[in-house]
Protein backbone atom coordinates (compact mmCIF):
# COMPACT_ATOMS: atom_id res chain seq x y z
CA UNK A 1 0.00 0.00 0.00
CA UNK A 2 1.58 2.96 -1.15
CA UNK A 3 1.94 5.99 1.68
CA UNK A 4 0.28 9.49 1.50
CA UNK A 5 1.91 12.18 3.36
CA UNK A 6 -0.77 14.34 4.88
CA UNK A 7 -1.03 17.64 6.40
CA UNK A 8 -3.71 18.12 9.22
CA UNK A 9 -4.32 21.42 10.39
CA UNK A 10 -6.63 21.87 13.79
CA UNK A 11 -6.04 24.69 16.36
CA UNK A 12 -6.96 21.01 18.91
CA UNK A 13 -4.47 18.49 19.20
CA UNK A 14 -7.22 16.33 20.15
CA UNK A 15 -8.67 16.93 16.81
CA UNK A 16 -5.69 16.58 15.10
CA UNK A 17 -5.60 13.42 16.51
CA UNK A 18 -9.25 11.99 16.21
CA UNK A 19 -8.59 12.94 12.41
CA UNK A 20 -5.41 11.34 12.19
CA UNK A 21 -6.68 8.15 13.97
CA UNK A 22 -9.97 8.18 11.81
CA UNK A 23 -7.88 8.45 8.59
CA UNK A 24 -5.49 5.23 10.31
CA UNK A 25 -9.03 3.20 10.80
CA UNK A 26 -10.47 4.00 7.33
CA UNK A 27 -7.80 1.83 6.02
CA UNK A 28 -7.67 3.84 2.78
CA UNK A 29 -3.68 4.31 2.64
CA UNK A 30 -0.40 4.40 4.84
CA UNK A 31 -1.02 8.03 6.06
CA UNK A 32 2.86 9.82 7.08
CA UNK A 33 1.44 12.80 9.37
CA UNK A 34 2.12 16.55 9.68
CA UNK A 35 0.46 18.85 11.69
CA UNK A 36 0.12 22.55 11.71
CA UNK A 37 -1.92 24.26 14.90
CA UNK A 38 -3.57 26.52 12.68
CA UNK A 39 -3.91 28.18 8.99
CA UNK A 40 -0.43 30.42 9.60
CA UNK A 41 1.59 27.98 10.99
CA UNK A 42 0.21 25.09 8.15
CA UNK A 43 1.40 27.61 5.05
CA UNK A 44 5.17 28.11 7.13
CA UNK A 45 5.13 24.29 6.98
CA UNK A 46 3.54 23.45 3.71
CA UNK A 47 4.92 22.68 0.39
CA UNK A 48 3.46 21.21 -2.51
CA UNK A 49 6.32 18.82 -3.07
CA UNK A 50 5.99 16.98 0.22
CA UNK A 51 2.32 16.16 0.84
CA UNK A 52 -0.32 14.61 -0.92
CA UNK A 53 -3.28 15.71 1.16
CA UNK A 54 -4.20 18.35 3.51
CA UNK A 55 -7.14 18.29 6.28
CA UNK A 56 -7.85 21.34 7.18
CA UNK A 57 -10.26 22.87 10.18
CA UNK A 58 -12.18 25.99 9.29
CA UNK A 59 -11.98 27.68 12.76
CA UNK A 60 -8.73 28.37 14.13
CA UNK A 61 -6.83 31.41 15.48
CA UNK A 62 -4.51 33.45 13.23
CA UNK A 63 -5.77 32.22 10.09
CA UNK A 64 -8.92 30.09 9.44
CA UNK A 65 -9.39 27.19 7.07
CA UNK A 66 -10.72 28.58 4.20
CA UNK A 67 -7.74 31.60 4.41
CA UNK A 68 -5.27 28.95 4.37
CA UNK A 69 -6.70 26.82 1.39
CA UNK A 70 -7.12 30.44 -0.48
CA UNK A 71 -3.00 30.81 0.07
CA UNK A 72 -2.01 27.41 -0.80
CA UNK A 73 -3.89 27.44 -4.12
CA UNK A 74 -2.81 31.47 -5.01
CA UNK A 75 0.97 30.34 -5.98
CA UNK A 76 -0.54 28.01 -8.93
CA UNK A 77 1.55 25.24 -7.50
CA UNK A 78 -0.85 23.16 -5.13
CA UNK A 79 -3.97 22.49 -7.40
CA UNK A 80 -3.09 18.89 -7.48
CA UNK A 81 -3.04 18.89 -3.88
CA UNK A 82 -6.63 17.63 -2.46
CA UNK A 83 -7.91 20.21 0.52
CA UNK A 84 -10.13 18.36 2.74
CA UNK A 85 -12.00 20.63 5.38
CA UNK A 86 -13.11 18.93 8.58
CA UNK A 87 -15.25 20.87 10.38
CA UNK A 88 -18.44 21.58 12.23
CA UNK A 89 -19.64 24.32 10.19
CA UNK A 90 -22.46 22.49 8.49
CA UNK A 91 -24.60 24.96 6.68
CA UNK A 92 -24.88 24.53 3.10
CA UNK A 93 -24.00 28.09 2.44
CA UNK A 94 -20.70 27.60 4.07
CA UNK A 95 -20.07 24.05 2.54
CA UNK A 96 -20.21 25.82 -0.72
CA UNK A 97 -17.76 28.54 0.37
CA UNK A 98 -15.42 26.27 1.45
CA UNK A 99 -16.05 24.18 -2.31
CA UNK A 100 -16.76 26.91 -4.77
CA UNK A 101 -14.57 29.92 -3.32
CA UNK A 102 -11.63 28.50 -1.24
CA UNK A 103 -11.50 25.61 -3.74
CA UNK A 104 -11.83 22.54 -1.17
CA UNK A 105 -12.16 19.40 -2.58
CA UNK A 106 -14.30 17.73 0.16
CA UNK A 107 -15.94 18.57 3.35
CA UNK A 108 -16.33 16.58 6.24
CA UNK A 109 -18.62 17.80 9.06
CA UNK A 110 -17.70 17.01 13.02
CA UNK A 111 -18.30 14.65 14.85
CA UNK A 112 -17.09 11.90 11.75
CA UNK A 113 -16.26 7.95 12.03
CA UNK A 114 -13.15 6.28 10.30
CA UNK A 115 -16.24 5.07 7.66
CA UNK A 116 -17.24 8.48 6.93
CA UNK A 117 -13.80 9.27 6.11
CA UNK A 118 -14.05 6.41 4.02
CA UNK A 119 -17.04 6.86 2.03
CA UNK A 120 -16.08 10.54 1.76
CA UNK A 121 -12.46 10.47 0.93
CA UNK A 122 -12.20 6.82 -1.11
CA UNK A 123 -12.69 8.68 -4.69
CA UNK A 124 -10.14 11.07 -3.80
CA UNK A 125 -7.41 8.92 -2.35
CA UNK A 126 -7.50 6.44 -5.37
CA UNK A 127 -7.31 9.51 -7.54
CA UNK A 128 -3.82 10.48 -5.42
CA UNK A 129 -2.62 6.97 -5.49
CA UNK A 130 -3.08 6.42 -8.92
CA UNK A 131 -0.90 9.87 -9.74
CA UNK A 132 1.55 8.94 -7.17
CA UNK A 133 2.21 5.64 -8.64
CA UNK A 134 4.06 6.34 -11.47
CA UNK A 135 5.95 8.91 -10.35
CA UNK A 136 7.38 6.32 -7.59
CA UNK A 137 8.13 3.82 -10.69
CA UNK A 138 9.89 6.67 -12.65
CA UNK A 139 11.92 7.20 -9.26
CA UNK A 140 12.84 3.74 -9.75
CA UNK A 141 11.45 2.92 -5.97
CA UNK A 142 14.04 1.53 -2.96
CA UNK A 143 17.12 1.58 -2.11
CA UNK A 144 18.76 0.41 -5.25
CA UNK A 145 16.09 2.32 -7.79
CA UNK A 146 18.59 5.20 -8.70
CA UNK A 147 21.55 3.26 -9.81
CA UNK A 148 20.30 1.47 -12.06
CA UNK A 149 18.07 3.65 -14.26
Amino acid sequence: MSTLRALVVDDSRIMRNMVMNALKQSRLATFEFTEASDGADALAKFDPTKFDMCFVDWNMPNMNGVEFVKKARAGGTAFHIPMVMVTSEQTMAKIEEALNQAGADSFICKPFTPDDMRVKLEKLVNKVLKTKAPAEQQSGGGFFGGLFS
